[in-house]
């Protein structure tokens, strides 16, 4: 199938996710959220919370902030962008022992009603 992207793991149909809700899938041995915009495109970041700790960012409240998709932590609201899962509002708080305040994302495509999750260039093997 064209569009699918080299290495790209099959998650769910398009119509297993409810519009501007998460879901949580287990990818490659790590939780990841996937969430389904309004326009019927897919975002993926990791489903941990590096403010928490806990893995919950499935559960999140998704929003924009200046046309970009967001969503929002629901342990303690910090923002993320689901384009690039950069920390975009950290209410004050720290991320838990230290760790990058931003969360992972994966390319994410749909593929005549499949949603495709690309491997993170970290997850790519390199066979010489």
């Amino acid at each position: 199938m064209s569009g699918i992207p080299v290495g790209a793991v099959q998650v769910c149909a398009l119509a297993d996710l409810v519009p501007e809700r998460g879901a949580a899938a287990l990818i490659g041995g790590e939780q990841v959220a996937v969430f389904r915009l309004l326009d019927d495109t897919v975002r993926a970041v990791s489903q941990r919370d590096p403010f928490s700790g806990a893995n919950v960012m499935s559960r999140g409240i998704v929003g924009t902030r200046q046309g970009e998709p967001t969503v929002a932590a629901p342990m303690y609201k910090q923002v993320f962008s689901l384009n690039t899962g950069r920390c975009l509002e950290r209410v004050g708080y720290e991320p838990k022992d230290g760790v990058d305040p931003d969360l992972r994302s994966w390319p994410a495509s749909v593929v005549d009603g499949v949603v495709w999750l690309a491997p993170v260039p970290a997850q790519i093997e390199v066979v010489t």
